[in-house]
């Protein structure tokens, strides 16, 4: 039984998933729009849509978080730019848009993921 087991583990080790799912943040967050896996994009929608929320608050503690959470450049964007967006939100920051094709290699489920 996978009791309080949550996320998934993309075939990958504890480091190298925490890697993925940083990287995925950081580019989410400076390009404002992405195409994964739809996997990934359901992973990283509710990581991202808390970081949005604690982006929210606008106190020191949260920017520190953020910090050591996702690199410079990104956390700054979040802090300054996309959370003053989303003042008067109360969730649903981002969206994903399922797409039509499959990856030609894998097979693999494709879709865009935003912020609204």
């Amino acid at each position: 039984m996978r009791h309080l087991k949550k996320g998934r583990k993309f075939h990958r080790k504890r480091g190298q998933r925490k890697a993925l799912i940083k990287g995925l943040l950081n580019n989410l967050i400076l390009r404002e729009k992405m195409e994964t896996t739809e996997a990934k994009a359901k992973e990283i929608k509710s990581i991202a849509e808390k970081m949005v929320t604690l982006a929210k608050k606008q106190n020191l503690p949260a920017m520190r978080i953020l910090f050591s959470r996702l690199s410079k450049p990104s956390a700054e964007k979040l802090y300054f730019q996309i959370a003053p967006r989303y003042t008067e939100r109360k969730g649903g920051y981002l969206r994903i848009i399922k797409g039509m094709k499959a990856r030609k290699n894998d097979g693999a489920k494709m879709a865009a993921i935003e912020f609204v």
